[in-house]
């Protein structure tokens, strides 16, 4: 199971419409979508899981591409590095 880091989304962009995208590339466990705790809107950022092959497929086809006019960045999360502040 492979942890998938998403940056650039829209501010219209939902859980579902999101699910929706990458389960065309395989199985989708455990998406989360940061969202604005008053307004409900996307922050831009979300991470989910799916299986090792079906992630690396899904980075391939989706990173840099469109979604509701917003390019989007998408790739592997390193789980064992941890961000530390300054």
């Amino acid at each position: 199971m492979l942890t998938i880091g998403i940056r650039g989304l829209p501010r219209s962009m939902t859980q579902s419409s999101l699910e929706q995208l990458f389960a065309t590339h395989g199985r989708v466990f455990g998406l989360q979508i940061s969202k604005d705790l008053f307004s409900g809107e996307c922050k831009g950022f979300a991470q989910l899981k799916m299986e090792g092959h079906q992630a690396r497929a899904a980075i391939a086809a989706l990173n840099g591409s469109e979604q509701h006019g917003s390019h989007i960045r998408v790739g592997l999360l390193d789980e064992t590095k941890k961000r530390r502040g300054r």
